[in-house]
Parts: C-alpha cells; sequence; structure tokens
C-alpha cells in the first residue's frame, strides 16, 4: 500500500489524486490511498503568509507524515517547498511542469484584459508579495489587496465585485477547469513567475528506495533541471516570503536561461537579471544568478524586507 500525503484543498486534492491515478496505471493491483492533511498556511486566512513564518507553512505538516510513516509519497506544489528539505526526505521525482505564469482575471462588466489599462485605484487582489511588486513597479496607482483563501472563494469574491481584478497562478486555473476564468495569460516579462510555480515536488522518505524506484518514471528531467536552477536561486538567497522575489527557468536544448528577481514591496526599486549556462550546471548557474543581483544591491533589499512589517504573501 502506498499512503499519499496532501493538504486538504481543491487543487491540492487534484495534485495528489493526479499521482495517484498515475500510481493506478502503472500497477493496478496496487492500493493508493489519501491522508489529508491541514497545515498551519491552511488554518490562518486572515494574516499574511510572511507574518506567520514564511516558506514551509503548506509543507510542515506534510513532511512529518513522511517522517513518522504515516505516509510514504508526499505531493506539493513545488513553490510552497523551502530551499532546503530535511536531510532524510528527498525529492523522488518532478513531474512535466504546467504552464508557470500567471494570469490575470478582471470582474464582470470590466472590459479591461491589460494590467497598464485598469483604472486608477482599481483594487487588485494577489496574496503575493512577488505580484505586489511587480504590479506596483509598473502601476504604483492600483490598490493591491492581499487576498488568501482557495482558488473558489478568490474567484467568488472577483466575481462579487470585491476587486476589480485578481492575479493567481496559471496553472492550478487549468488543473481546476477554470480556463474560461483567465481574461489573458501575463507573460514573464510582465510578471515572472514564483520559483517553481507550474511543477510538483513529489517527496519521499531518503531511505525508502522502493517507493523511489516505483516514481522514478514520473520524473520529467527538463523540469528538474529548470527548476533546480530556480531553486538554486532561492536558496543562495534565503528567500522568504517576506520578500519579493521570482526566477524562471528554460531550456533550449543543452543551455538554460535564468531570469531572477528581487524587489521590495512597494515596487520602487526591483533588480532583475537574467544568465544562460550548461544545463548540466543548473545549481551553479542558479547560485552564479543570485551572487550577480547581491552585487547589485540585493542584500541592502533582503535586509530591509526582513526587518519590516510583513504585508504579503510569496
Amino acid at each position: 500500500m502506498i499512503r499519499i500525503a496532501t493538504r486538504g484543498s481543491r487543487l491540492a486534492l487534484w495534485q495528489a489524486n493526479h499521482v495517484r491515478t498515475w500510481l493506478l496505471e502503472q500497477d493496478p493491483a496496487l492500493v493508493v490511498e489519501l491522508l489529508v492533511l491541514s497545515t498551519a498556511g491552511d488554518r490562518t486566512l486572515d494574516r499574511p503568509l510572511a507574518e506567520l513564518g514564511g516558506k514551509g507553512l503548506f509543507v510542515k505538516e506534510i513532511e512529518e507524515a513522511l517522517l513518522d510513516r504515516r505516509a510514504e509519497i508526499a505531493v506539493h506544489s513545488m513553490k510552497d517547498l523551502p530551499a532546503q528539505l530535511p536531510d532524510s526526505l528527498t525529492l523522488a521525482a518532478v513531474p512535466e511542469r504546467a504552464d508557470p505564469r500567471d494570469a490575470l482575471l478582471v470582474r464582470p462588466g470590466l472590459s479591461i484584459d491589460r494590467i497598464a489599462d485598469l483604472p486608477s485605484r482599481a483594487r487588485v487582489g494577489t496574496s503575493s508579495l512577488r505580484r505586489v511588486c511587480q504590479l506596483r513597479a509598473v502601476r504604483p496607482d492600483l490598490d493591491v489587496i492581499p487576498l488568501r483563501g482557495n482558488v473558489d472563494s478568490r474567484l467568488e469574491k472577483l466575481a462579487r465585485g470585491e476587486f476589480d481584478a485578481i492575479v493567481l497562478a496559471s496553472a492550478g486555473l487549468h488543473r481546476l477547469g477554470f480556463s474560461q476564468r483567465i481574461t489573458r495569460i501575463l507573460d514573464v516579462a510582465e510578471s515572472l513567475p514564483a520559483i517553481g510555480q507550474g511543477a510538483l515536488a513529489i517527496e519521499t522518505r531518503a531511505d525508502d528506495s522502493a517507493t523511489r524506484t516505483r516514481l522514478a518514471p514520473l520524473h520529467h528531467s527538463p523540469t528538474a533541471i529548470a527548476t533546480t536552477a530556480e531553486r538554486a536561486f532561492l536558496a543562495r538567497l534565503d528567500g522568504s516570503c517576506r520578500t519579493p522575489m521570482a526566477a524562471h527557468a528554460t531550456l533550449d536544448g543543452a543551455r538554460l536561461k535564468l531570469a531572477g528577481l528581487v524587489g521590495r514591496p512597494d515596487g520602487t526599486q526591483l533588480l532583475q537579471s537574467q544568465l544562460e549556462g550548461d544545463n548540466r550546471d543548473a545549481a551553479a548557474l542558479g547560485t552564479q544568478l543570485a551572487e550577480a543581483l547581491l552585487a547589485r544591491g540585493a542584500e541592502e533589499i533582503l535586509r530591509s524586507c526582513h526587518a519590516a512589517t510583513p504585508i504579503g504573501g510569496p
């Protein structure tokens, strides 16, 4: 029997069931059960994620289920994972990534499909400091408001007119069948995605070789290479939910291209850069890009963000 630890949100359950279906296709006789758990990030929706402790809020309880052997597999959204995993746990597989880009959704009756065209003082909802930073950099006049909760509740708030627009990850919308609600997919030049966005991370105990072998065919090497570069960027900067930070890697044959961003929450300073290198050196490329931004002033931004009062999420 295989037990999959997962959060209880509709999106998390979709992801866990996606892995469950794949496992059963490989071995129809296998018994696969879901262990549904509540995490700190799920239980507290009235405070910004950074105020609650940042990265790991949606992961800790799931990993504990692996460590105490209540589950053999944990399925996460890659962007929720801290840069460092516990020593006794490992990523057994990184499946093929979905669309990593952000999506703009506008309220009914507002015939606009670009951030640049939103009315002055438009109310824009997002749970992400990364998005807040990039929105304010191009539209400092917008009223950007924290928006927590599951995808369904966020869409309901938009439909009720509580917001003029919201920005969500396109992957989650596609997975839950809400593609028709998307006004426009934002190009990475408009909104650089979160580190690991669109990718799943399948975690197991490092000593569970049987489960790791079973999951190996689900691993997608190009996605793993890209997210390795992004997560190395995160690790070098010691990123948390207090700091607007983004990275997005793409493969072009043997070449790996990585773009990264660090900024201030109010959008007044945005440091961006990109590098290209051999795809066999993904982690080194991520570290190198982080070093380049640190040399341009990212260290001071990180220091000030960590000292400031949190106003948003990852």
